[in-house]
């Protein structure tokens, strides 16, 4: 007979408790804990859901032969970049995202993609003919994409053993099931128990494998945390639904650099990757307007160009607001308390909005000085001179850091054709300055409203 064992666990951070509680000690949520039956096989021959596995055993380090992480082309220059400059074989990864934003068609896209790799793709939420007129609407553009509907573990696992591909892509993980428990599909332990069952897959068989991963309506990815610890690799989509621009943003990635950014663009006929990212987020307008301003970015070894819009007027009911958009409206009123300090002008009277063109979700400090630029102009109602872009991060007396990749950031500038950009005053001596462009140095933020409205 099977041993029962019952336990709960927190929905939000899944810590697992003996008994109920009412509040998580680990996330310090209420009324989150939920019973899960938790039953396996006694004895020493437990079931096991992926099958007989291929066994290791122990090795000298010096004995250990070095790879040479060879990586597989999706056939996605955007993808790819995120991942590091392809997919590593035997790989987890996962993607998560909200839903509508175009999690499972850009997942279908890599397994229609002509990149030579055979591909199965499981489907748990829909059915195959709903993802073959998916399919048609994209294009089939590879013989090599088998599509499977099925949500228990174990039919999964013997498919992949049978078929033997190069990817698999599992929609979604909060879809499968083990019969190993006797709980419900999504819930903390299946979550646990069928992706530690696929990376176990994953590294034996160097099987590299996509999974598809829901969210809270807080934005973090559902299920436990260790979901997100065993992967190699997490990317979350991100963008406005109401938007045509998506962001495939690198989270984690253990063969390559974090926080990689790809952007894409929806269309009828589904994803196509955004080579310039600069040109849709800058806009070109008949007549200067305040309350603009030009902020070099840099996400990973990518830079671009953003345009930062800012509102200032009146406060008019005596507490003045502070909205932002894209941006941590709790480093929005940092800033705006250096700039009331450090250059005289009085926010506590003013309501602050800010936002970021594009609907972007932008995350780096090095747009700081750009922020302050877009308030200050909005303050005096005076444009910025045409051509100046800012790149800098201001700290809390008022002085202007020099921002990461200050030096690829310049050359964004220079190749979009920007004629001045303000940049701290602190960067080495020695960086590249490319022709076309003039960089203006400053210190100290109450240098900045010259260095904007010069002529």
């Amino acid at each position: 007979m099977a041993k029962v064992k019952k336990a709960y666990f927190c929905k939000n951070c899944g810590h697992e408790a003996p008994k109920w509680l009412g509040k998580c000690p680990a996330c310090g949520e209420w009324n989150t804990f939920t019973e899960e039956i938790v039953a396996r096989e006694s004895g020493p021959a437990a079931a096991s859901a992926a099958g007989p596995l291929p066994t290791t055993k122990p090795q000298r380090v010096r004995e250990i032969r070095e790879s040479d992480q060879r990586r597989i082309g999706l056939g996605n220059p955007e993808i790819d970049r995120v991942l590091g400059g392809g997919l590593v074989p035997g790989s987890l990864v996962l993607l998560g995202g909200e839903p509508g934003i175009g999690k499972s068609t850009l997942s279908l896209q890599i397994a229609l993609a002509p990149n030579g790799l055979k591909t199965l793709y499981v489907s748990g939420e829909e059915s195959a003919e709903q993802i073959k007129m998916r399919a048609s609407r994209l294009g089939i553009r590879n013989d090599e994409c088998l599509i499977y509907a099925e949500t228990l573990l174990e039919n999964i696992v013997a498919q992949i053993a049978e078929q033997k591909p190069d990817l698999v892509v599992i929609d979604s993980i909060q879809t499968i099931y083990t019969e190993l428990l006797d709980s419900s599909a999504g819930s903390v332990s299946q979550i646990r128990e069928c992706a530690a069952t696929l990376l176990k897959y994953a590294k034996s068989t160097a099987t590299s494998i996509f999974i598809i991963g829901h969210i809270t309506k807080d934005g973090a990815i559902a299920g436990p945390k260790i979901l997100e610890h065993i992967v190699d690799v997490v990317l979350q989509f991100e963008g406005d639904s109401n938007n045509v621009y998506r962001i495939l943003r690198g989270i984690k990635n253990r063969f390559g650099a974090t926080y990689e950014i790809g952007v894409f663009e929806m269309l009828d006929d589904g994803l196509r990757g955004v080579d310039n990212p600069s040109e849709i987020l800058l806009t070109h307008y008949e007549e200067a307007l305040s309350g603009i301003a030009v902020g070099a970015a840099a996400d990973g070894v990518r830079p671009y160009l953003i345009e930062v819009q800012a509102l200032v007027g009146g406060a008019a009911y005596g507490t003045p607001q502070r909205t932002a958009t894209g941006f941590d409206g709790r480093r929005m009123s940092m800033l705006l308390a250096v700039v009331e300090k450090r250059i005289g002008l009085k926010m506590f009277q003013k309501d602050v909005f800010l936002n970021f063109a594009g609907g972007f979700k932008v995350a780096d400090p090095g747009l700081d000085l750009a922020v302050v630029a877009a308030v200050v102009s909005s303050y005096y109602d005076r444009p910025v001179s045409e051509g100046i872009c800012c790149a800098g991060e201001i700290g809390l007396s008022g002085e202007v850091r020099p921002a990461p990749r200050t030096e690829q950031r310049i050359g964004e500038a220079a190749r979009l054709g920007f004629r001045r950009i303000i940049v701290s005053g602190y960067l080495a001596r020695n960086i590249k300055r490319p022709r076309g462009i003039e960089v203006v140095l400053i210190n100290h933020i109450g240098e900045l409203p010259r260095a904007l409205f010069m002529e």
